[in-house]
């Protein structure tokens, strides 16, 4: 499976932006999905998981009641919906793809992903 990140840019504290990760090369429906994202001089961290059908999401705290995480399997894309953006949330976004035991399963450790995209770079302006 190939992702592809993008939706990436500039945007002002308050805006809002939309990523998107595009897959192509297999079943996509067959994947759990996830967005993380990795700030300058920080590790890597896991934001918001989708599962394969897209009837379960989990958002971590710091994106909760602002980010959205969405799919649509017919596009084999996966959004990122980012509302109320804040400067804590300038990073590289990057999306990855899982093997899930169930269609309900979200995954939420980076271990467990199997694919990635490129990433994207979010740049928030205070």
């Amino acid at each position: 499976v190939q992702l592809q990140a993008y939706g990436g840019g500039l945007v002002q504290a308050g805006g809002s932006l939309r990523l998107s990760c595009a897959a192509s090369g297999g079943t996509f429906s067959m994947y759990a999905m996830g967005w993380f994202r990795q700030a300058p001089g920080q590790v890597r961290e896991f934001i918001a998981g989708i599962s394969r059908s897209g009837g379960s999401t989990y958002l971590e705290g710091s994106v909760k009641g602002r980010f959205t995480i969405s799919r649509d399997n017919a596009k084999n894309t996966m959004y990122l919906q980012m509302n109320s953006v804040k400067p804590e949330d300038t990073a590289v976004y990057y999306c990855a793809a899982g093997t899930a035991p169930s269609g309900g399963y979200i995954v939420t450790k980076d271990y467990q992903y199997d694919y990635w995209g490129q990433g994207t770079l979010v740049t928030v302006s205070s």
